[in-house]
């Protein structure tokens, strides 16, 4: 059980919004935060959030983030909540402006830089076992047909599975999101489920994304998606490697460069402190 008037504080990264728990002190209290996470995100009965994002003690990185998504559900990865860690850590945590924060999808540099936080990601894993998703070889670009239509779809894992797929508008890009978005993430061809990004390429710069989240469904951003796509969009032929590609998400925007080699991919954006508060549960 949590004690009694556990501090936590809230943030959101462009509206994936989270409770940030310090247990860098206190690692004993993970398991009942897992417990108590689904109360605890309810927007009605709870604090309300997408998810729990418990701070630990690192082995080899300066701290370990944790993600329990609102569903009760672990995450491997979460680019939104490690930009809000890393400004927590930097603006009351005790770190610096650079750290090596632990993972379930590995150990990943960070940089903060006045209001943006940058995440190397490290390179996105196209193997469909990697990624998991069903089958050998990789997905780009193969059809696959969506309410009739031949639609181009990409799986790409950055940290999380997920599946990209291109469409011809932004208004298409939405209403799939909403429609096709919960039908995808439970394909068979994904194991662990899988996030889905419906994106709208406006030029090879700039792309509009609806994401369907794993454990979450329709959600405002999504860090590792917002990478996922530039990723697809670079291997696609849609974009360009080496720059920054602007991704336009409901709740607010990333920048995302892909390595000419794939060898890395940095998301970079903001990540804001809402309130602070206490548990008494």
């Amino acid at each position: 059980m949590l004690r009694s008037g556990v501090r936590f504080a809230k943030y959101h990264g462009i509206g994936n919004d989270f409770i940030v728990v310090d247990l860098r002190e206190r690692p004993e209290e993970l398991q009942p935060w897992k417990a108590r996470g689904v109360a605890i995100c309810d927007r009605r009965y709870g604090v309300g959030a997408d998810g729990v994002l418990a701070i630990l003690p690192g082995l080899t990185g300066d701290a370990r983030m944790e993600v329990i998504n609102s569903d009760g559900s672990i995450a491997e990865m979460c680019g939104n909540g490690l930009r809000c860690v890393v400004r927590y850590l930097r603006d009351r945590g005790g770190l610096g402006d650079a750290m090596q924060i632990e993972t379930n999808a590995g150990t990943l540099r960070c940089s903060v830089d006045r209001d943006d936080i940058t995440v190397l990601l490290g390179p996105p894993r196209l193997e469909r076992p990697q990624i998991p998703m069903s089958g050998e070889g990789r997905c780009i670009d193969e059809p696959y047909v969506i309410e009739g239509i031949e639609r181009r779809i990409t799986g790409v894992s950055t940290g999380n599975p997920h599946l990209v797929v291109f469409v011809e508008s932004a208004d298409e890009a939405r209403r799939l999101a909403r429609e096709q978005g919960p039908v995808l993430e439970r394909h068979p061809w994904f194991p662990l489920k899988a996030n889905v990004e419906f994106a709208y390429a406006r030029s090879r710069f700039a792309i509009e994304v609806h994401v369907w989240e794993r454990a979450c469904g329709l959600t405002l951003a999504c860090g590792t998606g917002a990478s996922a796509t530039a990723v697809a969009a670079v291997l696609t032929n849609r974009a360009d490697a080496g720059v920054p590609i602007s991704i336009q998400l409901p709740g607010g925007r990333l920048a995302i460069t892909v390595h000419h080699d794939l060898a890395n991919v940095a998301m970079t954006g903001p990540a804001t402190h809402v309130f602070d508060g206490d548990l008494s549960v």
